[in-house]
């Protein structure tokens, strides 16, 4: 589904499509998937890991012949020194692509333990997904936690934990028809000012989020953060994983320190810490559409339920055949990951057809290309409206392209009282 976030009518509430809610239960939704779809099997996850793990190992070794060769006097000779240097960093480049959604695909199957989804043995989740994700610097258990409150909250603006839209208060924006409204002075950015802070979330996003809880959940106090065991994302039971995960944090620290001595940093950049800030930018990317478009809508207190909220998310062919085959349909299929987390991947294809029979169009896709999206969805997702129960995002003119149907929407506007 693809909407158009411009156009020349002139613009008027009235005129926009209106959304009423989804009515089904879970248990109804259940009941439409066939229960084979939700067996776990240890081996193919395995598989898949251990496909996962032959990959990075071939690209590595293919990356250690990069410069061996090409800086290569007889090959500088023969090509040029300018033409071995564009031959070298095109191979980087090829590698640190590749590398970087392999890398990622490792990363979803930690996601994918976390879940309880890779296994029906909890001692395997928890093993492998402790691995994995602490290779990638991502504080597995601390995570684990916040991301299943995530998955138990989605789209509610008083309890998830990522994504939550500013409001029009947090803004500072006064209310639609204040003749001292200017969403220009607040909200008007130059294009390459965007592009900055587009490309700086892409990059620093997960770190900010871990270490500083950027774009969390906005009640939280100052310094909410992943690694504080005494912080609010946690129960005085988890004090435990929240160290575990520390130490794994630690020891990477020590890891990246003494091979850097050994080898030289510069290597430990090529090789692994370029592809390990591509992981950190698909991540993102990709968590960043699943959540954030124009069309979804987010609740207030009774109009939320898990199942509204799991429908609040956006299937998208994210990288094509890439996508598919090294980040295992982590977003061609996050629909129905959001309704049942426990399934897992290599079932949501199918899995999805039911769904989206059974929830028709409240099932939403989008083949809008993704870095398309990306930049109209950042440019669009402004903010919501600080009343309402059903909210959806509105632009740097206070625009929507959606508004909930009439029982649920709420006049917002100025009055001159």
């Amino acid at each position: 589904m693809g909407v158009s976030v411009t156009s020349t009518k002139k613009y008027s509430e009235d005129d926009l499509p209106e959304y009423t809610p989804m009515p089904w239960s879970l248990q109804e939704i259940r009941a439409a998937i066939p229960t084979r779809l939700f067996v776990r099997n240890t081996t193919r996850g395995i598989e898949y890991l251990a496909r996962d793990i032959f990959l990075a190992s071939v690209a590595w070794y293919l990356a250690t012949h990069i410069d061996a060769n090409l800086k290569q006097s007889s090959v500088q000779y023969r090509i040029t020194f300018l033409g071995a240097e564009i031959c070298r960093w095109t191979l980087w480049c090829i590698y640190w692509w590749f590398q970087g959604l392999i890398f990622t695909g490792i990363w979803v199957i930690g996601h994918e333990c976390g879940h309880g989804a890779f296994s029906n043995h909890k001692i395997i989740n928890d093993t492998i997904g402790f691995i994995t994700h602490t290779f990638l610097w991502t504080p597995y258990f601390s995570w684990k936690i916040s991301h299943h409150r995530h998955h138990s909250n989605h789209a509610s603006m008083e309890r998830d934990e990522v994504y939550v839209p500013k409001t029009r208060s947090d803004l500072g924006l006064r209310r639609e028809g204040d003749p001292k409204l200017d969403y220009e002075e607040i909200l008007g950015d130059t294009p390459v000012y965007t592009l900055f802070m587009l490309i700086r979330q892409q990059v620093l996003a997960f770190p900010a989020y871990l270490l500083f809880n950027v774009s969390g959940q906005k009640a939280y106090p100052k310094w909410t953060n992943h690694f504080d065991p005494n912080s609010i994302l946690f129960t005085k039971t988890q004090r435990n994983a929240v160290l575990m995960s520390n130490i794994g944090m630690a020891l990477m620290v020590w890891g990246v320190a003494h091979y850097s001595s050994v080898w030289g940093a510069s290597e430990v950049v090529k090789y692994y810490g370029i592809p390990w800030l591509a992981v950190s930018h698909w991540f993102i990317m990709i968590t960043y559409l699943h959540h954030t478009d124009p069309i979804m809508p987010h609740y207030r207190n009774k109009e939320w339920n898990f199942q509204r909220g799991a429908a609040a998310t956006v299937d998208r062919p994210f990288l094509g055949w890439q996508g598919r085959f090294f980040l295992h349909d982590v977003a061609h299929f996050h629909v129905i990951h959001h309704f049942f987390p426990k399934m897992p991947f290599y079932h949501g294809q199918e899995a999805t057809q039911y769904l989206k029979t059974f929830i028709g169009d409240y099932y939403v896709s989008s083949d809008v290309p993704s870095f398309k999206a990306l930049w109209d969805n950042y440019n669009f997702c402004q903010f919501v409206e600080d009343e309402g129960d059903v909210l959806f995002y509105r632009n740097r003119r206070g625009h929507a392209v959606i508004r909930p149907a009439d029982p649920y929407r709420v006049d917002s506007r100025y009055k001159n009282e």
